[in-house]
């Protein structure tokens, strides 16, 4: 997997910091995590091509999650893109992006599918060969989710050494790599698991923005590789988080300890902190492997 950050800020984008957007890389798979303000052009500074984005996951309609979408969606058009958007989001996204297409006349010619979510349990909403999405039911002042996303147990790899001790042909590759044993002409069998070596362990990434502390997801995000959690505030503005409905570090990383989670990546700052350094020491007093989020970071895992 590779995360690359696009914007972490929160509320209003910066000269050098955007509000949230992340893109997450997953085989040959690329999905679009919300969609802040300046979005597109953070795309462009990562040269990823705009046309590998076929889905967008957007957590809830606060503008610094979601106003760059029609954007994004008229670039697209103006671009001549054809192949079909899926985006996925809380009930009204539809309604918003359809009147601003409406009242200005700027219909797509591409289908652009909507996939509403309202559910409050945590619910599968996308899946192909190799990959399952669920959401991340959250705790904030309006509808939001964040959303997990799962890697399949992928197929297992070709040892060249046995296979040239054989002479295995290229034909057989993919039953072995599906697991199947090999059968010889003389109808001997050669065990899979003597020619082949296990798969890649599959990897998961939790993204949860934006949610005040809340115990309920732990459940859900038990053990995944890496939990990006919003951390709007410090420990000193812990009411104003709790009045907000947004998280602290600390609120974070006992998520993050709970969870018995492997990585945490801190985003979502308040703009009123001058030194980010403050939220790592904050976090690493209840969990030690913490990493700040930043634009054009990107993380592989």
């Amino acid at each position: 997997m590779k995360l690359t950050i696009l914007g972490c800020n929160s509320g209003v984008p910066r000269e050098n910091s955007q509000t949230t957007s992340q893109i997450i890389e997953i085989g040959n798979s690329l999905f679009l995590i919300d969609c802040g303000e300046g979005t597109q052009n953070q795309i462009r500074k990562q040269k990823i091509k705009f046309s590998r984005i076929k889905q967008v996951f957007i957590s809830h309609l606060h503008g610094d999650h979601f106003f760059g979408l029609i954007g994004l969606i008229s670039s697209f058009r103006l671009l001549g893109r054809t192949s079909n958007l899926d985006i996925y989001g809380p009930k009204g996204i539809k309604e918003i992006i359809t009147l601003q297409l409406k009242y200005s006349q700027s219909w797509t010619n591409y289908q652009i599918t909507f996939h509403e979510l309202s559910s409050l349990e945590s619910e599968l909403i996308y899946e192909n060969d190799f990959i399952r999405v669920f959401t991340i039911p959250l705790k904030h002042r309006i509808y939001t989710n964040g959303f997990l996303f799962k890697e399949k147990k992928g197929l297992r790899k070709i040892n060249i050494d046995m296979v040239n001790k054989y002479n295995i042909s290229t034909s057989d590759f993919e039953n072995l790599k599906k697991g199947k044993d090999l059968i010889l002409d003389d109808e001997n069998i050669i065990n899979n698991e003597l020619i082949t070596l296990p798969p890649s362990k599959p990897m998961s990434y939790a993204f949860c923005s934006d949610t005040s502390y809340h115990e309920d997801l732990v459940d859900i995000i038990t053990g995944v590789d890496v939990l990006y959690h919003e951390s709007t505030f410090l420990n000193i503005h812990q009411e104003l988080a709790k009045l907000t409905k947004h998280s602290t570090a600390s609120d974070a990383a006992k998520i993050a300890k709970k969870s018995k989670i492997k990585n945490l990546i801190l985003g979502h700052f308040s703009a009123r902190y001058r030194d980010k350094k403050d939220f790592l020491n904050e976090a690493r007093v209840h969990f030690e492997n913490v990493e700040l989020a930043e634009d054009g970071k990107i993380f592989i895992f």
